[in-house]
C-alpha cells in the first residue's frame, strides 16, 4: 500500500538507508540534512567520526545490498577493497603475530566518506526521494501527545531565516547520538524514554596517510590491514602497549592510522602522535607509518559511550515516529557496529511496512519489539567488554566481582577463540557470525560444540599436537606464509611465496 509522505531527519548512513526503504512505500520521501552535501567523498561537519576507520560488517553489507542492489559492486568500483582479513590482515595478538590462513569471513574496506557518497548516489536514483540540504530541524508537531490516540504528525525545520513545517505520515529520526528528538517529544507531552548507558572512557585518535609506492615497500609488507591488540602483560610497559591500534587501508592507496584506549589520555598533537606510533608494541606498526606520507592533522574522538534510548519500554510510545542508527542506540565505536545496526533497522522497517494499511500503535509497538531484539545482539557484545572497567560510568555498570571477572577473562577468551579458530572450522565460523551480528553472544555462549572445539584445541596445544603455529615474535615483521591446508609434519607450509616474516617466540 502506498502512503503519501515520510520525512527522514538526517542524511547520513542511517538516514539514507531509511530513505531507501521508505521510497518503496511512500509517494514522497523528504530527507532533511543540515549540511550541504559534497558531490564526492569528502568530510563534512555533521559526520566528524568519518575521519576514523569504519567497518561495514557482513550483516550490514547484506542489509544495504537488499536496500540498494548493486551497492557493494559500486563501492568496489569507486575504490573499496574486497579482502579476506585472515589472509590480507596481520594480527598481533597477546602472544605475538597470528599465522596467516584462509577463513570464511570477507570484508569491504573503504573510508566512511566513500560509503556515504555511494549511498547518496543510490538514493538520488530514487524518484520518490528528495534531499533538502541546509535544513536544520527545529522540532516535531504532535496531536494528543502521550495518549493511545496520539501521534507525531510533522516536523519543523529552518533554511536560512525561513521556518518551514512539513506534514508527515511517518517521521524517521536519524540525527545520531546527539539527536534532540526525545527533548522535542517531551516538550509536546510525550513521556521520556528510559536510557541505558555505559561509558568506558574510550578515546581514539586517527591520522590519514598516503602509502608509499609498492616498489618502495619492504618485501615483508604483504599485508593490507595491520591490527595490534592491547597487551595483557601486567608489568611495566609504555601506555602505548595498552592501545588497540589499526593501520586501516582505504581507497586511493591510503591508510588511516588509528590508536585508541580505554581510560588513557591519547596523543592529540602531531609530534606526540608520531612518537606514540613508534611505541606501539609491534614495531612493524611504527615503521610502516613512518614509511607513509601524512595528509591530515590528528583527529580525536571522545564521544564513545554506549547509549540506548528505550522507546520500547514506554507504555505509550510516540506513534508516527521511528528512530534508527545512533539516535536509538549508539555504541562504543571500537566495536564497528553502528552502520550495520542502522541498516538492519532500516530493513526491519521495510519488512513491517509491507502490506500494512496503517502505521498506528500496533505497528509502532511491533517495530520497537523487533528492533529491540535486533539491537540486543550488538548491545550485549559492547557490554561484555566495556563493563570490565572500574572507571566506567552509567546505568549498566556491574558489581565488582562481575567486573573483575569480565576484566580477567574477556581478552583470554578472545585469544582462545582466535587460536582454536585456526584449526576448527566450526569455532571460526561461529565467531565470525557473532562478530558480524549474525548470531548473538548468548547463542555462542550456550553452544556446546563451540566450547568443545576450544577445549579440544587447548588440550591439543598442551600435548604439543596443534598443527598451525602461532605466537610469531612481535618485534619482527609479521610472517607472510600461507598456512591454509597445512597439516603439520616436517614439510614446509603449502606456500612460502607471499612474504617472509618474524620467527616464533622462543625459536
Amino acid at each position: 500500500m502506498r502512503r503519501e509522505t515520510a520525512v527522514v531527519l538526517g542524511g547520513s548512513v542511517a538516514g539514507l538507508c531509511a530513505a531507501g526503504v521508505l521510497a518503496r512505500h511512500f509517494d514522497r520521501v523528504i530527507v532533511l540534512e543540515r549540511d550541504r552535501l559534497p558531490a564526492d567523498a569528502r568530510h563534512r561537519r555533521g559526520v566528524p567520526q568519518s575521519k576514523h576507520p569504519h567497518f561495514l560488517l557482513n550483516s550490514g553489507r547484506r542489509a544495504i545490498g537488499e536496500i540498494f542492489p548493486g551497492f557493494e559492486e559500486a563501492l568496489i568500483a569507486a575504490g573499496g577493497m574486497h579482502l579476506m582479513p585472515s589472509m590480507d590482515a596481520a594480527y598481533c595478538e597477546n602472544d605475538g603475530w597470528a599465522p596467516r590462513k584462509s577463513g570464511t569471513m570477507t570484508m569491504v574496506y573503504s573510508s566512511r566518506v566513500l560509503i556515504e557518497r555511494v549511498l547518496r548516489d543510490k538514493v538520488r536514483e530514487l524518484p520518490a526521494v528528495e534531499i533538502r540540504e541546509g535544513a536544520t530541524v527545529t522540532g516535531l508537531r504532535s496531536t494528543a501527545a502521550g495518549t493511545p490516540g496520539g501521534r507525531v504528525e510533522g516536523v519543523g525545520y529552518r533554511v536560512g531565516d525561513e521556518e518551514i513545517h512539513l506534514d508527515a505520515d511517518l517521521v524517521v529520526d536519524a540525527l545520531g547520538r546527539g539527536s534532540s528528538v526525545a527533548d522535542w517529544l517531551g516538550a509536546d507531552g510525550w513521556s521520556a524514554p528510559p536510557e541505558r548507558t555505559l561509558d568506558a572512557k574510550v578515546t581514539y585518535v586517527s591520522r590519514w596517510y598516503d602509502l608509499p609506492p609498492a616498489e618502495r615497500r619492504s618485501e615483508t609488507w604483504w599485508w593490507k590491514h595491520l591490527v595490534v591488540t592491547p597487551t595483557q602483560d601486567t608489568g611495566d610497559h609504555p601506555d602505548e602497549h595498552e592501545f588497540l591500534s589499526n593501520f586501516f587501508p582505504i581507497e586511493g592507496d591510503r591508510a588511516i592510522v588509528c590508536m585508541g584506549s580505554w581510560g588513557i589520555d591519547m596523543p592529540r598533537e602531531t609530534e606526540a602522535f608520531e612518537a606514540a606510533v613508534d611505541r606501539v608494541r609491534a614495531t612493524t606498526f611504527g615503521r610502516a607509518t613512518r614509511d607513509c606520507t601524512p595528509t591530515s592533522e590528528v583527529h580525536v574522538t571522545r564521544s564513545t559511550g554506549n547509549k540506548w534510548r528505550r522507546y520500547d519500554l514506554l507504555e505509550v510510545p510516540p506513534v508516527g515516529l521511528v528512530c534508527v542508527g545512533d539516535s536509538i542506540c549508539a555504541f562504543n565505536p571500537f566495536y564497528a557496529q553502528g552502520m550495520s545496526s542502522a541498516a538492519r533497522s532500516a530493513l526491519l522497517l521495510d519488512e513491517l511496512l509491507r502490506g500494512r494499511e496503517t502505521t498506528g500503535l500496533a505497528f509502532c509497538r511491533e517495530f520497537l519489539a523487533r528492533q529491540k531484539k535486533s539491537l540486543d545482539v550488538p548491545w550485549m557484545l559492547a557490554m561484555a567488554r566495556d563493563q570490565a572497567y572500574d572507571f566506567a560510568t552509567g546505568t549498566e555498570i556491574v558489581a565488582p566481582l562481575r567486573r573483575k571477572a569480565a576484566a580477567r577473562l574477556s581478552w583470554p577468551i578472545f585469544n582462545a577463540i582466535n587460536a582454536a579458530s585456526r584449526e576448527d572450522a566450526y569455532v571460526e565460523g561461529t565467531f565470525a557470525q557473532v562478530f558480524n551480528l549474525d548470531k548473538s553472544l548468548r547463542e555462542m555462549a550456550l553452544d556446546p560444540r563451540f566450547w568443545f572445539g576450544i577445549a579440544r584445541y587447548k588440550l591439543r596445544r598442551r600435548l604439543g599436537r596443534t598443527v598451525v603455529p602461532g605466537g610469531f615474535d612481535e618485534r619482527r615483521d609479521p610472517p607472510g606464509i600461507d598456512y591454509t591446508g597445512y597439516t603439520g609434519g616436517a614439510g614446509a607450509p603449502p606456500s612460502t611465496e607471499t612474504g617472509r616474516g618474524g620467527d616464533r617466540v622462543g625459536v
